[in-house]
């Protein structure tokens, strides 16, 4: 049952309007029920899994609470952990790591030696959500075991923080502070809540089924065979690439979140309009994935020593973090190429701090546009490593890199010819649209800016993005990019 989809969108109703209907002790029960039944749409077998996860958390949870010598909660922190990460590991990368150990022993004309003894593969299904579910689990015993919450004592309480539908299938990464203190508190009808919940549905839907969907149709075509499509083609798919995932996956996030919303759980944010960014380092830490930047800032590079280290140290310490969260987003060398890249950025970035201030000083730009050549820069640099998490292997992402290199002195009468057909018009027209609106957010979000305005002027606005989903809209229910991870 996809977010985009009326089956959701009318299931979401029903248990919206019987959450509102029963008093606050039967609403827990009520959407732990709405999210198992939301999960088994797509898998029974799924339940096991996350069942599994849950129990397994919710016991090391107790027994860290349970536990007062500080050995012994290492210990028992240790094997809740591994066993979480395990399934995330046997599940998702047991096959990756089993592959590429057999292609190096190839590479270096050892696969015949008997020492190494014969795995077989396993061809698991990776369970969807099971990234983002394993993650909210090793956070919540982190945070038992550093004592910044006490242990949940309620299982069902436990079981809805980890099983949530709104964020189960790709976030965001819930923190279990923030949401297990909401759903302890009851929840009054707040007419302006569901509003904005309802406004956030709307513009999500509109994002994944309208941008997202039809720039996804371009994109496949190009990255399908790169040695076949034209340098121009690859560059114009590239550039639809960047919109169409950060559409996809940030009209994911305001559905859920607005979904939440609607059922007054406030869920936290989880984009900033990221290609408005001035630096790499702004585009993760405080527009991209601010979920899951947040996690591995909390639970990985802090604990790491962060930037408390020396400087050597410090920049192992950001190389890491990108290479795991490179690996997270999927078993595939092109992601760990990705993560490395965004992170080689950074130390880079760091390094040449100094340089550049005094290059600006000296040159004195005015700020404004300082300002738009340093996000267009941003905005290049991101997009280059778009290319391997775009491409289906890392020989079909040099291929596109060197194709378009290749081709440089001639791609720009290449772009302008391919420019005058609708199927390029069309993506980019929607592209203009959408980051004329994320400019105007940038200083008043869009729903503030229709709140106060007249009862038609609001409702002109709904309809405009009602009918352009009945109009433009691609219904041929796509999967969210992220529901891969």
């Amino acid at each position: 049952m996809l977010f985009n989809s009326f089956s959701f969108l009318a299931f979401f109703g029903v248990v919206a309007a019987a959450y509102y209907a029963l008093p606050h002790r039967f609403r827990w029960p009520l959407l732990l029920a709405a999210s198992v039944y939301f999960y088994s749409t797509f898998s029974l077998s799924y339940l096991v899994l996350l069942g599994a996860v849950t129990v397994v958390t919710y016991g090391a949870g107790l027994a860290l609470g349970s536990v007062v010598d500080r050995n012994r909660r290492k210990g028992i922190l240790a094997v809740g952990i591994v066993v979480v990460i395990s399934a995330l590991l046997v599940f998702k990368y047991y096959d990756f790591f089993l592959d590429s150990f057999a292609s190096l022993l190839v590479r270096v004309d050892a696969s015949t030696l008997s020492i190494f003894p014969r795995f077989p593969r396993l061809d698991l299904v990776l369970f969807v959500g099971l990234s983002f579910y394993t993650f909210s689990c090793v956070s919540y015993l982190v945070d038992v075991y550093e004592e910044r919450l006490a242990p949940v004592t309620h299982f069902g309480h436990f079981a809805l923080y980890v099983s949530y539908f709104p964020k189960l299938l790709a976030g965001p990464i819930e923190r279990a502070r923030p949401f297990l203190d909401q759903i302890r508190q009851p929840v009054r009808f707040d007419s302006a809540g569901v509003v904005l919940g309802l406004q956030l549905l709307l513009w999500g839907l509109f994002k994944k089924v309208v941008v997202a969907d039809n720039l996804a149709a371009f994109v496949d075509g190009a990255y399908a065979q790169p040695a076949f499509a034209s340098p121009a083609d690859l560059v114009l798919a590239t550039y639809f690439f960047a919109f169409q995932l950060y559409c996809d996956f940030s009209g994911y996030s305001d559905m859920a979140i607005g979904a939440s919303m609607v059922l007054g759980i406030r869920l936290m944010e989880n984009f900033r309009r990221p290609y408005l960014s001035t630096s790499v380092a702004e585009f993760w830490a405080k527009r991209w994935h601010l979920s899951l930047a947040s996690w591995f800032r909390d639970y990985m590079y802090i604990p790491m020593g962060g930037s408390r280290v020396s400087q050597f140290r410090h920049y192992g310490n950001v190389l890491a973090v990108f290479l795991v969260s490179g690996l997270w987003h999927g078993a595939s060398w092109t992601f760990v190429i990705w993560g490395g890249l965004n992170g080689l950025y950074q130390v880079i970035s760091a390094l040449t701090r100094g340089l550049r201030e005094r290059v600006t000083g000296f040159v004195r730009i005015p700020s404004a546009a300082s300002t738009v050549v340093s996000v267009v820069v941003t905005f290049h640099l991101i997009l280059v490593t778009w290319v391997f998490f775009r491409a289906a292997s890392i020989a079909d992402a040099f291929t596109v890199i060197s194709r378009v290199a290749a081709a440089a002195s001639t791609l720009p009468a290449m772009l302008a010819a391919r420019l005058q057909a609708a199927d390029v018009l069309f993506p980019i027209a929607l592209i203009v649209i959408l980051f004329a609106i994320e400019i105007l957010d940038e200083r008043t979000p869009l729903w503030e800016r229709v709140g106060p305005r007249p009862v038609f002027v609001r409702w002109a606005v709904y309809y405009a993005i009602l009918i352009a989903l009945v109009v433009f809209g691609s219904w041929q229910l796509q999967n969210f990019v992220y529901m891969q991870f």
